[in-house]
């Protein structure tokens, strides 16, 4: 697993963490049952502090991602599929927002932005 670490974007590290990991379960990219690399590994092999990577751990954890074993590390969590279909669902709302904005912006109708989305929906089948 892969991480990358963008100082300059302003998200804080903890959350680039979060973020890659969650994607990378939800993506299927981690199994259930995977083990993760050990919080000060990880913070060592990305050269920050492992409280940061704890944190991001911390999270997962909260969220039902991963889960802990007391001496022996973090793992997958088997698949929540109504917490991935929540996830999901926050993402569809926050870029409809955006779609919504963009098509105020260029003065479009309802009915033009369902148009465009039945033809990316069609597009995909």
């Amino acid at each position: 697993m892969n991480i990358f670490i963008d100082v300059k974007s302003g998200t804080p590290i903890y959350d680039q963490i979060y973020s890659q990991i969650k994607q990378a379960i939800i993506n299927g990219e981690l199994s259930e049952n995977e083990p993760l690399p050990s919080i000060r590994g990880l913070a060592k092999d990305l050269k920050i502090s492992f409280i940061t990577t704890k944190r991001a751990y911390e999270e997962l954890e909260k969220e039902g991602f991963i889960y802990t074993i007391q001496a022996k590390g973090c793992y997958v969590a088997p698949k929540n599929l109504e917490l991935i279909r929540e996830t999901n669902l926050k993402k569809i709302e926050e870029n409809i927002e955006q779609i919504i904005q963009l098509a105020a912006a260029c003065e479009l109708t309802k009915e033009e932005i369902f148009d465009i989305i039945n033809f990316a929906w069609e597009g995909e089948k």
